[in-house]
């Protein structure tokens, strides 16, 4: 849940003059079921107050009464829940209002985020699954291929929007992953089987994709290696549309607009991240963890340090007794990082 003090990235966008729209998932709001936690019931921030004109969202209240976000969806849009959703496609949906959006809003500057439904679990079948509709509810790993192509679908509708309202050339798109797959999926990568590693501290949790185009502005087929955490979002989105954030105001990120020119730009040196599960997520083995990483190392509050770019999957902690002169030096920088972070 959020914080109904908070101001977000679509306050911030509003008040830079853009029409502003979410469609797609919510979950900031009461998101833990009646039984568990109930101090955290009938709390964080609503749709309706967090800085967009417009939404059309799963999951905005309760969540036993979410109901699903796939086949046969409960979606809630600008204060009143779809009615006559049965058979339909909860991404379909959410991609078809943003284009509506769109449309609407292509003589003014617009900022619209898609927090999408794919690929998160239940894996359910998809309109161009061989099982759809008639196991359009039925939860299965084996789906999850169908949903990442289904993905790209959606995705590729909003794209082709852009291209006949010939606005790409003005419009920054961002695709980001929130997390790793789900621990029930395996991928295969250059004849290697990956578990999914969602919820874990690992590359497998928490190294996403980042793709960025803007059409005519970012150089194509450019691999950059730079460190970027979510908190560079938000500058960097302020800066391509030309705003500034409050000068009263503490914001850790950075931006990586020059990077998206294909120049050098300032990029950070370390990341920080604590991750805390609870509320909501108390009930399954995750806990909580903190831990500083620069390209390199990783070094965790417990004291454990890793040279991860080559582990990985964080097998092999290094002894602080058998460290060398590089493996100390990491330690007392990324030391440095997490006693600031306090």
């Amino acid at each position: 849940i959020m914080d109904p003090a908070e101001t977000t990235f679509a306050h911030h966008m509003k008040a830079a003059g853009y029409a502003t729209c979410i469609s797609g998932k919510w979950q900031m709001y009461s998101y833990n079921p009646p039984d568990f936690e109930p101090e955290w019931r009938g709390k964080g921030q609503r749709a309706e107050d967090s800085g967009f004109d417009e939404y059309c969202l799963w999951h905005t209240e309760h969540t036993e009464d979410k109901g699903s976000r796939y086949g046969d969806p409960v979606i809630q849009q600008n204060g009143e829940y779809l009615q006559n959703t049965a058979g339909q496609y909860g991404p379909d949906i959410f991609a078809a209002y943003i284009n509506d959006f769109v449309e609407r809003h292509q003589d003014e500057p617009f900022f619209v985020y898609y927090p999408m439904a794919l690929t998160h679990g239940p894996f359910n079948p998809t309109p161009h699954s061989a099982d759809w509709p008639e196991k359009r509810h039925t939860n299965d790993p084996k789906y999850f291929k169908d949903m990442v192509e289904y993905m790209d679908v959606v995705i590729g509708r909003i794209v082709d929007k852009l291209d006949e309202l010939q606005l790409r050339e003005n419009t920054l798109i961002l695709f980001l992953g929130d997390n790793g797959s789900p621990r029930e999926v395996t991928s295969r990568i250059n004849n290697h089987e990956i578990q999914g590693g969602k919820g874990l501290s690992t590359d497998a949790g928490t190294r996403v994709p980042l793709i960025a185009n803007w059409l005519g502005a970012t150089p194509a087929g450019v691999v950059c290696e730079d460190l970027v955490d979510c908190s560079d979002f938000l500058p960097t989105m302020m800066a391509a549309a030309g705003a500034t954030l409050p000068e009263d105001d503490l914001f850790d990120g950075v931006s990586f607009l020059p990077q998206l020119h294909g120049q050098p730009g300032t990029p950070r040196d370390w990341i920080f991240s604590d991750h805390n599960p609870l509320p909501g997520w108390g009930k399954v083995g995750y806990y909580r963890q903190r831990w500083a990483q620069d390209k390199r190392w990783k070094l965790y509050d417990t004291g454990q340090l890793f040279e991860y770019a080559a582990d990985v999957l964080e097998e092999r902690p290094i002894a602080e007794k058998g460290e060398d002169a590089e493996a100390k030096a990491a330690r007392q920088t990324l030391q440095k990082v997490l006693d600031r972070m306090q």
